[in-house]
C-alpha cells in the first residue's frame, strides 16, 4: 500500500507541480482546494501518471473548515507526508468568516492548526515529514505578534511577509518541539513563480508601503523577475523537504529556492517572537473547540 501524502492548495501553480511530485515518488496523493473543477483536473493529470490520487474540498479560510479535513484525514489512518502549501495575499484588507484577518488566517493559523490536529497519523506515519511553505517576503514582516493585525495600514506585501514569518517561527520551533519523534519539520522557499497569485495581487502598488510605492517602477520589475519561472522549478524546495534521503533523520532545516538548506531568517528564531506567536495562535485556533 502506498504512503500517503496530502497538500493543500494542490490543485494548481506550485502546489499542484508538488502533488505531481509526489506522486511521482510513489505516494497516494491528496489534494486539497476550494474548486472541485481545478481538482478533477488536477486528480486525472496525476492519474494519467499510473498514480493514485484524489481531491478533497476544503476552504482553508476556515478554521472549521480546517478542522473537518483534520477529522477526516485522521480517520484514514497514518500519514506521512503533510504539505502545508496554502497561501494568499490580498490586494485589500479582508476578514473571513471567522472574522479574523485573511491574510494571517490563511497563511499561518490554517497551517498552524491543520498541522497540530494531524500529529497523531503523522506519528502513525513515522518516520513522516512535514512540509511548511515559507517565502522570502518574511524580510519586510512588522516583527510584532501581540495582535493578529500590526499598527498602521494595511499593505498586502507586508502583511503576507509577516503571517510567512509567524509560520517560519512557529515551523522552526515545532521542529524543535518533535526532535527524536520521528516526525521531521522542513520549511521550504520556493522563490516565486508565474501562479495566480503573482500574476494577479503582485502587479498592484496597493500591497507595498507608500515609500516602496515611490520606487514602484523597481519594486514591480523586482517581482516581475522573482515570479517569472515556471512552478515545476518552484516545486522542486517542497518536494526536496518532503522526500530526499539526504535529510532523513533530520529536521528543523529551510530549504531555499535552489532547494538546498540555507539559514533561516534570525528574527525567526528569536524566542520572543516564538512565544508570541504560539500564543496568539492558540487564542484564535484553539485546538479543542470550546462546548457550544
Amino acid at each position: 500500500m502506498s504512503q500517503r501524502a496530502v497538500v493543500t492548495a494542490g490543485t494548481g501553480g506550485i502546489g499542484l507541480e508538488t502533488a505531481i511530485g509526489l506522486a511521482a515518488a510513489g505516494y497516494a496523493v491528496t489534494v486539497v482546494g476550494r474548486n472541485a473543477e481545478r481538482g478533477t483536473h488536477a486528480v486525472q493529470r496525476i492519474s494519467a501518471m499510473g498514480a493514485e490520487a484524489r481531491f478533497v474540498a476544503a476552504d482553508l479560510a476556515s478554521l472549521d473548515a480546517v478542522r473537518a479535513l483534520a477529522a477526516q484525514l485522521s480517520a484514514e489512518g497514518p500519514l506521512h507526508v503533510l504539505i502545508n502549501n496554502v497561501g494568499a495575499m490580498f490586494a485589500d484588507r479582508q476578514q473571513t468568516t471567522d472574522q479574523i484577518e485573511a491574510t494571517f488566517a490563511v497563511n499561518h493559523l490554517s497551517p498552524y492548526l491543520l498541522t497540530e490536529l494531524l500529529l497523531e497519523p503523522l506519528r502513525a506515519g513515522s518516520p513522516s515529514r512535514i512540509v511548511n511553505v515559507t517565502s522570502g517576503s518574511v524580510r519586510v514582516a512588522k516583527r510584532t505578534f501581540d495582535a493578529v493585525e500590526p499598527p498602521g495600514g494595511y499593505y498586502g506585501f507586508h502583511w503576507y511577509g509577516r503571517a510567512k514569518l509567524a509560520n517560519l517561527a512557529y515551523t522552526l520551533d515545532l521542529a524543535e518541539r518533535l526532535r527524536g519523534t520521528g516526525i521531521s519539520v522542513f520549511a521550504a522557499d520556493p522563490g516565486g513563480a508565474a501562479t495566480t497569485m503573482t500574476n494577479g495581487t503582485m502587479r498592484s502598488p496597493k500591497i507595498v508601503s507608500p515609500a516602496l510605492r515611490l520606487l514602484w517602477p523597481l519594486v514591480r520589475r523586482t517581482f516581475e523577475r522573482a515570479t517569472s519561472g515556471p512552478a515545476s522549478a518552484a516545486a522542486r524546495p517542497s518536494l526536496l523537504a518532503a522526500t530526499d534521503p539526504s535529510l532523513n533523520n533530520q529536521t528543523g532545516l529551510v530549504i531555499g529556492p535552489n532547494a538546498h538548506p540555507t539559514p533561516p531568517f534570525r528574527p525567526s528564531l528569536d524566542p520572543q517572537t516564538i512565544q508570541a506567536v504560539l500564543k496568539l495562535s492558540q487564542q484564535l485556533a484553539p485546538l479543542t473547540q470550546a462546548l457550544q
